[in-house]
């Protein structure tokens, strides 16, 4: 990956490419911490070069989200799936696949969310 930031440019396609397999390596070794950075990094530089309309930075937000997630940040991860689901459905139609996808996962943290809500309460 190095080698490809030297050659290529932190900005390329195929650099962010190669940072976005290795935070999927940490992602599927459980290093969610270690893959944070790495997608926090791809992301930001994909709603620079391609937009923040493009498909490949839709799913850039769509895998922090759910790193976030992971991290218990559920917070945050609801903040950039909303934006995600927005996004995906002014770029890509709100029937697409990857935009139902995500609006399925974002409407069920959201639920998850409430649920927790209403069990933190004291009742009398």
């Amino acid at each position: 990956m190095e080698t490809r930031k030297k050659v290529l440019g932190e900005e390329h396609p195929d650099t962010l490419r190669s940072m976005a397999h290795l935070a999927k390596t940490y992602w599927c070794q459980g290093r969610l911490e270690e893959a944070e950075k790495p997608e926090v990094q791809v992301m930001e530089t994909r709603q620079r070069v391609p937009g923040e309309e493009h498909p490949d930075t839709l799913t850039s937000m769509n895998i922090l989200a759910i790193t976030w997630k992971g991290q218990g940040r559920n917070k945050e991860a609801i903040v950039v799936m909303k934006e995600c689901v927005q996004l995906r459905e002014r770029a890509l139609g709100p029937d697409h696949p990857f935009t139902s996808s995500s609006r399925t996962v974002l409407n069920g943290w959201e639920r998850e969310n409430l649920e927790l809500k209403s069990t933190n309460r004291c009742r009398f």
